[in-house]
């Protein structure tokens, strides 16, 4: 029986080291995807009818290189890389959407996103999110703080309904499913789930509010961005996250800063899906 050494063991990473490989994989991976931005691509529909691109694909490889490349003992979870159960043995977890918003980017829309996490025992510790087109790179480290392009961001002040601005789909609003009307709120969309997150975390906006169902690589980065920037996100029943689980899928989102994400939640956790 061999005994490893601690010499040959793997060497610890420190925090801060994790995040300058991400930092420098994200960068890199956006200047890749915007090589293919507004560009004629290969595309297909996947088993759930969403689209992937063959640029989709090149960014997941140029990630999964880098960042699994440099950190081996880590475990990979991806949108476009099939789940491989071997994550769930690992204490730190690379969690990666390489084009966040595939049909924005598909359309020369400027709202798509790459999205990339390190979670560690079920929670988010390292953050990135990287819109390339628009050069607004948000990342967050735990107990750390949350920025874009490296000045701090917090979300917005807003405790109520009435007059909030949400990223969301105008008509959620105007669904039957509702117990009450809503007051007056006013609604943009974004495709990219993690954008709205980032977006919400810098306080370009009160709240995002989805009732359709979300992945850990769709939530990991931005819900450590909202959270470090000062705000409040779950399922619209009010549950926190938890990550690297055997089935990586959530019922919903609410995001909010935390007096507006209580009410929120007044209303939503009323609602079966």
């Amino acid at each position: 029986m061999t005994v490893l050494s601690h010499a040959s063991a793997p060497a610890p990473h420190s925090l801060e080291e994790d995040f300058r490989l991400l930092k420098t994989a994200v960068e890199d991976a956006g200047k890749l995807a915007l090589s293919y931005f507004r560009q004629d691509l290969a595309v297909r529909r996947k088993h759930d009818g969403t689209e992937v691109s063959e640029a989709d694909l090149a960014v997941d490889d140029a990630l999964k290189g880098a960042l699994l490349g440099d950190r081996p003992n880590y475990g990979w979870l991806s949108e476009e890389t099939e789940d491989d159960p071997d994550r769930l043995e690992h204490r730190l977890v690379w969690m990666v959407d390489p084009i966040d918003g595939t049909n924005a980017f598909l359309r020369h829309v400027p709202e798509w996103t790459i999205s990339a996490a390190l979670v560690q025992e079920g929670k988010p510790v390292l953050g990135a999110v990287y819109n390339p087109a628009t050069a607004e790179f948000f990342h967050a480290i735990r107990d750390g703080g949350a920025f874009l392009n490296d000045a701090p961001i917090k979300v917005s002040g807003r405790s109520d309904l009435e007059g909030a601005l949400f990223i969301a789909s105008g008509g959620l609003f105007k669904k039957r499913i509702w117990k009450e009307p809503w007051p007056g709120v006013e609604s943009r969309w974004v495709n990219s789930v993690a954008y709205r997150l980032a977006l919400v975390a810098a306080g370009s906006a009160d709240a995002t509010v989805s009732l359709s169902a979300k992945c850990d690589w769709d939530l990991a980065a931005g819900v450590l961005l909202v959270e470090e920037a000062g705000g409040v996100v779950t399922d619209h029943h009010g549950h926190a996250f938890r990550f690297n689980l055997p089935n990586p899928r959530f019922p919903s989102l609410v995001a909010a800063p935390p007096l507006l994400h209580a009410k929120l939640i007044e209303r939503t956790s009323r609602v079966d899906l």
